[in-house]
């Protein structure tokens, strides 16, 4: 076993074109680590959600430019197979370690493939290149990023010519073309013969995002932005200055790309710590609100003065923010569907009804929420919007932070805040308090285990209150297809679990429906809420074994 483990990582070794990986798996190879071998080469990386996305490093099982090489040869022979040979594919790519690198493997191989590459001109925001797929006419469109991830991570997001991400049965296919390419070395990469995009594209991009406002909306919020060391920046603020807003005062020590992001344990808004440079910014500039993208962009995190809040800024939910959206397009007259993700809060569907609007619920994903008939606004609990599903069919944390700071801007001229309107949601729709419970594991039979669990055990009430009925997500119900995932409806509330798709998490879903029949009733409301959750958490965790 140790001679037929060595001999595979040689035979990797030959193929690898990257001298930094061959050389990190050189050194594995001499020293006889045998158990850092058998991580590397136990598998290879899973194209799941959307691609692919893992550890940058030598091996199947890592994010490198031999696997991406590969996966690019897949794509290619899929989109071949589907009779898109000649086609478009436009690429994109976050500033992430090894990103530019895995865009330009890209863009070779479509061309060796007689495909037609176009590469935007520079990092750029994902929903850049999910606009550009359609307004360029693309069949395909592929995003190198790892979106929040930690900086040793990295992934490859693939996109259909209707510029939403794929899905089944499309995911499969692509993914039993890649396991079919033969040695690299069969794989055709010129050395040229693709185009790289110029600023039009990213101009028409900005030319459509001040759509996304109300005409003649004022533009008078106040707002400290970070980027998190992403991509973020130059277009966010190029955004705001075409909409009339202030200029957004910047966290001037993540303002700019850096791959290591040297200020955040994660760069993810939704992390312990990743805003507390914001906050300090906010105190000293006191804004009218914060707004941070992640990474790569396509998320939107926003947070609001509150005296009561250690440093006196408090961080809305993703399910918060989804709800203010969704008040503000119906107060604008929107018509359409609002769609959200099974997770996300069931307050957007009382809004929805409330107005008169089509709903929907959908599996967790843009990929999903994007493919909804008649789709006007979507969202997901994870800080994801859609807001110009014409444009980005896909979240948009750009687009997203206009339509924030257009609400905060309209409230504002009122005397009033986005505290405020959650409030009036609240008495009108009852309190939807959420929360989440998160395991980031190394082991993922921890998972399984979980999983199995809880299948095996279902709970019978948590918190005290009584489970009324459970679904088990992995047999699909009249309106979702099969998914990984446990579904607990409660008197009052509903849990459920699923494990992650882009990390080594299992995430726990909780929300709770308190009425309310006016603002006195609020305090207690969310003291009850708040006791809630707590009760579920802890129950829940129990029944689980984590």
């Amino acid at each position: 076993m140790q001679q037929d483990l060595i001999a595979r990582a040689r035979i990797w070794l030959a193929e690898d074109p990257d001298p930094e990986t061959r050389d990190e798996l050189a050194k594995l190879i001499e020293t006889e680590d045998l158990d850092e071998l058998a991580s590397r080469f136990a598998g290879t990386l899973q194209f799941g959600t959307a691609g692919l996305r893992g550890e940058l490093g030598a091996g199947p099982t890592r994010m490198s430019r031999a696997v991406v090489i590969r996966a690019a040869a897949g794509l290619a022979a899929y989109l071949k197979d589907q009779g898109q040979a000649g086609g478009l594919v436009v690429i994109g790519y976050d500033a992430r370690y090894k990103s530019t690198d895995f865009a330009r493997d890209t863009a070779a191989v479509m061309t060796g493939a007689g495909l037609r590459a176009a590469v935007l001109p520079r990092p750029l925001p994902t929903p850049v290149l999910a606009y550009a797929i359609r307004h360029l006419g693309a069949v395909a469109g592929v995003e190198v990023t790892a979106s929040h991830n930690p900086p040793r991570d990295n992934g490859y997001k693939v996109y259909l010519g209707d510029g939403s991400q794929i899905v089944p049965p499309a995911d499969g296919e692509i993914a039993a073309a890649i396991a079919a390419v033969g040695p690299l070395d069969t794989v055709p990469r010129p050395g040229d013969g693709w185009e790289t995009l110029g600023e039009e594209v990213l101009d028409a991009y900005l030319a459509r995002t001040d759509t996304v406002l109300g005409a003649g909306s004022p533009r008078t919020a106040r707002v400290v932005y970070t980027a998190l060391h992403g991509v973020g920046t130059s277009v966010l603020t190029a955004a705001f200055d075409r909409a009339g807003f202030p200029a957004p005062v910047l966290v001037a020590e993540q303002a700019e790309p850096d791959p290591a992001f040297p200020t955040v344990a994660f760069p993810n808004p939704e992390e312990p710590g990743a805003m507390d440079l914001a906050f300090a910014t906010a105190r000293r500039s006191d804004p009218d609100l914060v707004i941070a993208n992640d990474p790569d962009a396509d998320r939107c995190a926003v947070a609001v003065p509150d005296p009561a809040a250690d440093g006196g800024w408090r961080m809305l939910s993703g399910d918060e923010v989804g709800a203010l959206l969704a008040a503000h397009l119906v107060r604008r007259g929107v018509t359409g569907v609002f769609a959200e993700s099974i997770v996300s809060s069931s307050l957007l569907g009382r809004i929805a009804r409330k107005a008169g609007l089509g709903y929907e619920e959908t599996l967790t994903g843009f990929k999903w929420i994007a493919r909804v008939d008649g789709l006007r606004y979507g969202y997901e609990e994870a800080l994801g919007y859609c807001v110009d599903p014409d444009g980005v069919r896909d979240k948009d944390g750009i687009t997203a932070a206009l339509l924030v700071a257009e609400l905060a801007s309209v409230l504002k001229e009122q005397g009033r805040t986005l505290s405020d309107l959650l409030d009036d949601l609240a008495v009108e729709h009852g309190l939807h308090a959420t929360d989440q419970l998160s395991v980031r594991v190394e082991d993922l039979s921890v998972i399984a285990d979980a999983m199995r669990r809880l299948r095996e055990q279902p709970p019978t009430a948590l918190a005290g209150l009584a489970v009324t009925s459970a679904e088990d997500l992995l047999h699909g119900t009249d309106l979702l297809p099969p998914t990984d995932g446990l579904r607990y409806h409660l008197e009052g509330a509903r849990v459920i679990v699923r494990p992650s798709g882009t990390e080594p998490k299992l995430k726990c879903y909780l929300e709770v429906v308190v009425p309310v029949a006016s603002a006195d009733e609020l305090p207690a409301a969310r003291a009850r809420g708040a006791e809630l959750l707590t009760g579920i958490k802890r129950d829940l965790a129990a029944a689980a074994g984590i």
